[in-house]
């Protein structure tokens, strides 16, 4: 197995395949030859070469899961616009002044070589027998870093989730059926806009209907999603993992209502357009016992005058104090942790449940042996040093069950946001297509010349 199979075994993982593969494919010649700019984005351009070595990878990929490739043309254009969604998340990232500092970086390799339970010495031959340099892995992985920061922060601020929606989601009929078992679902999208002509939703329709058909009638779905899809996760069949169906959008969760696993829903529509789910494989419940970790933490949050590297300085300096013995916890905690709701109690967060904090406190958190301090990370709050003061298995409580409810509800709101989202900064931007066959024949979107909207594909 490669490197870049690896990577790809875990929906969260740091690195996308398409992403990481890109990078070990130099092909000097080949690249010499392609380079060419393919796309304008806003102030930013996407070459030929960088194409061309995703195109490379993704056509790996889908001969690696045994699937049907589509024609070129169809792919090309579904990589090309993920690259574009990329390069105006790395824009903003760049714009808002969004950096990832080398302690940072260094802890997400860790996590990287963790993951794959390799030594350093291994992962780095790992790496030289996919012709993958240090430098351009370091650098995909702060991009990757880079737009997963972007998302959170302009995401989170979309969602509210108030005491009223948890007591409403906990008396639904879904909330009855918390312990409903999980699917592995696929997932296919027709993008249509809301506010498109009749003809173009007729078209949409038809076609998904269409796609319903060759389901039912045993075409391979996954196949079917990377041929035709619009979502996300279209180049990877369609995927969306395992779900249980209260962490699905409502719309999601009543189509699957009554079927099975090998089932596809009919054609159903949102805002995006029309959509198809089927239930590839279905398992068990949620445990009933849960492990929580009593966790005391101080933030030091960045300013003009105080960096990254300033905030990471201090933290590390305090955490040598507090090991050595010279300094308690609480007493650091109450001294220079700017989290205000917690510094006046000595950092003291009680003890937490599972899907209770942010992703890189989460595994900080894991990750740290009772007694033992981390190291300072980063989250989207600030900087963090923390101490694990014990772990227990307990019973589901009622707190419990609400911070789970609101967990969920926040997460389905940020799947739907989040499409939204890369949706309005896609339709936002200036994109100018140079591939004569992936150009529209349409007419410029309001507020385009005529010579800007003959380059413009949508």
């Amino acid at each position: 197995m490669t490197i870049m199979q690896m990577f790809t075994s875990s929906r969260r993982g740091l690195l996308t395949l398409a992403a990481l593969c890109a990078l070990a494919l130099p092909a000097v010649a080949q690249v010499q030859k392609l380079d060419r700019v393919v796309a304008v984005v806003d102030d930013d351009v996407v070459m030929a070469s960088e194409l061309q070595q995703r195109l490379n990878t993704i056509a790996q990929q889908i001969a690696a899961q045994n699937v049907q490739a589509p024609p070129i043309d169809v792919l090309r254009r579904q990589v090309l616009e993920q690259l574009i969604v990329e390069r105006l998340q790395l824009q903003m990232g760049s714009r808002a002044g969004v950096t990832i500092s080398e302690e940072e970086l260094d802890q997400a390799i860790a996590r990287v070589q963790q993951n794959m339970g390799a030594s350093p010495e291994e992962f780095q031959r790992k790496l030289e027998a996919d012709g993958i340099s240090n430098n351009a892995f370091r650098q995909q992985i702060r991009q990757e870093l880079i737009i997963r920061r972007v998302e959170q922060g302009s995401v989170s601020r979309r969602i509210q989730i108030t005491d009223q929606d948890i007591n409403n989601f906990l008396r639904s009929k879904e909330g009855e059926f918390w312990k409903s078992p999980q699917y592995q679902l696929g997932h296919i999208l027709i993008a249509v806009n809301s506010s498109a002509p009749a003809e173009e939703v007729a078209q949409a329709r038809a076609k998904a209907e269409s796609i319903y058909e060759k389901s039912n009638a045993g075409e391979d779905f996954r196949a079917l999603a990377i041929s035709n899809s619009a979502g996300q996760n279209a180049l990877q069949g369609g995927d969306l993992g395992w779900r249980k169906t209260v962490e699905l959008p409502t719309l999601f969760a009543d189509a699957l209502e009554g079927l099975g696993v090998g089932d596809t829903t009919k054609p159903f529509r949102s805002d995006a357009g029309f959509h198809l789910l089927k239930i590839h494989e279905q398992r068990g419940a949620t445990e009933q016992v849960v492990e929580q970790t009593k966790v005391r933490h101080i933030l030091v949050k960045t300013s003009a005058i105080r960096d990254d590297d300033a905030a990471y300085k201090l933290l590390m300096d305090l955490r040598e104090k507090i090991a050595a013995g010279d300094l308690k916890f609480e007493d650091a905690a109450k001294d220079n942790s700017e989290d205000i709701g917690t510094m006046l109690q000595g950092g003291d967060l009680g003890w937490s449940n599972p899907g209770q904090f942010v992703p890189e406190f989460t595994q900080a958190m894991n990750n740290t042996p009772v007694g033992e301090l981390s190291m300072p990370f980063r989250s989207q709050f600030g900087w963090h040093l923390l101490q694990v003061e014990g772990r227990r298995q307990q019973d589901m409580t009622d707190q419990y069950i609400r911070n789970q409810a609101a967990n969920l509800l926040r997460n389905r709101r940020y799947e739907e946001e989040l499409q939204n989202w890369r949706q309005e900064i896609r339709d936002q931007a200036y994109v100018e297509i140079k591939l004569p066959d992936l150009k529209d024949s349409g007419e410029p979107k309001e507020g385009e010349s005529k010579a800007e909207g003959e380059g413009e594909s949508q």
